[in-house]
């Protein structure tokens, strides 16, 4: 019976899946000739995931090849492929190994038939940058307020009405002024040198929008003309330009004052919004008011301030604590009178007291005489100085008695009537 494994030999093993792709990538990624190489094709399976990438499938009538052009790259084209066109592409052959195919990654995209122009589009660009026409430092400053706008386009061409429509939405206090041109063909590049002369010969342009709505690279030439270029970077008004679709890019973007990525984005970047300007004018307004109603309360309190010291120093208000403090001491000294007559009549009262006790009478009211000589009316203090015989007086409580001494009875000891 036949066996399989008859087939291998010892020294053979088999490769893995990874092995035989990484031995193909090898193989491809070492050739020098395929990794820059040019490839013509029709554009198939257009795809534009969310990462940025860009997939696509290059075909002919035979073959087809997946493509990759990778975000960096698929953001700096001068062209973007669209599905069914026929485009010439350089870039570099290299292995998918999860998906185990080989596959082209671009750096490069042109329409296939147009390496001509593509090749005199890098001549003048290398040129004139050399010369300086590009350079940032020479740029001037697009004015915030434009009062008049020149544009230089095809009256016929939408634009100009795109043109149109954003100033009216966002700027409409601002002048139009169109200098008309054909934008496409040989007649072109002289048109537009001549409408911005015509511009430029003026004193009421602020800044001067050249616009021209997207096209393949053969409709926009005229704007990478060396005329036009040179032109627009030598215009003494401001230069905006707005020519083709986003992707587009030419002469005239680089020599210009700023680069529109369209001809509506060239209005909004020379305009103000007026939406804008009035809620920064209502914000403006806010603050105005906010700032005034601070100052106004400073100068409340300081006027407040200022007329409480007035007050305080005022002759009236001066006056009227002196009239006050007499007022006080008027108080205090009628307080203080009060006291000291107090104080006199308590006295008063006391001599009188004092003058009471010793009052004769008083001494008669509790049962004593006194003696008077009554011929002398002498009150007569002591008996010794009676002589037997003197009329006298004895001046009772209730009146005087009449009375004569009479001679002393010896049966009396007249040591005590000393």
């Amino acid at each position: 019976m036949w066996n399989q494994l008859d087939l291998f030999s010892a020294a053979d093993r088999p490769y893995s899946v990874s092995e035989i792709t990484g031995r193909i990538r090898a193989l491809l990624e070492q050739e020098p000739a395929f990794q820059s190489v040019w490839v013509e094709g029709e554009v198939s399976n257009l795809s534009k995931p969310r990462s940025g990438h860009v997939y696509l499938t290059l075909k002919d009538a035979d073959a087809q090849i997946p493509c990759v052009i990778w975000r960096s790259r698929a953001t700096t084209l001068p062209y973007f492929p669209e599905y069914g066109d026929r485009i010439l592409v350089h870039g570099s052959i290299g292995v998918y190994e999860s998906g185990g195919r080989y596959q082209l990654y671009i750096d490069f995209v042109q329409p296939a038939g147009l390496g001509s122009l593509y090749k005199e589009y890098e001549r003048l660009k290398s040129l004139l940058e050399a010369e300086g026409l590009f350079d940032t430092a020479r740029k001037r400053k697009i004015p915030v307020f434009p009062n008049r706008i020149g544009v230089v386009t095809s009256p016929t061409a939408a634009a100009f009405r795109d043109v149109l429509n954003v100033l009216r939405r966002r700027y409409p206090q601002a002048d139009v002024l169109l200098s008309p041109t054909q934008v496409q063909g040989a007649a072109a590049p002289p048109q537009i040198v001549a409408a911005l002369a015509a511009l430029n010969a003026r004193d009421d342009v602020d800044v001067i929008l050249v616009v021209r709505g997207g096209g393949a690279l053969e409709d926009l030439w005229a704007f990478n003309d060396e005329r036009v270029a040179r032109a627009i970077a030598a215009s003494r008004i401001p230069v905006v330009s707005g020519v083709g679709h986003e992707t587009d890019t030419s002469l005239a973007d680089f020599a210009a004052d700023l680069r529109a990525p369209t001809p509506s984005a060239a209005a909004e970047l020379a305009t103000p919004d007026r939406a804008e300007l009035r809620e920064g004018l209502r914000q403006v307004q806010v603050r105005l008011d906010r700032t005034l109603a601070r100052s106004l309360e400073t100068y409340r309190r300081q006027i407040t301030q200022l007329a409480r010291s007035l007050t305080y120093f005022s002759p009236l208000t001066r006056l009227g604590d002196a009239r006050q403090r007499v007022d006080e001491f008027m108080t205090r000294a009628d307080v203080a009178w009060k006291h000291r007559l107090n104080l006199e009549k308590q006295r008063f009262q006391g001599v009188v007291s004092h003058l009471e006790a010793l009052n004769p009478n008083a001494v008669l009211r509790r049962g004593y005489t006194i003696v008077r000589d009554r011929k002398t009316g002498h009150v007569i203090a002591l008996s010794r100085r009676i002589r037997p015989g003197q009329p006298l007086t004895l001046q009772m409580q209730d009146g005087d008695v009449p009375v004569r001494a009479e001679p002393e009875d010896p049966s009396l000891k007249t040591e005590g009537l000393a």
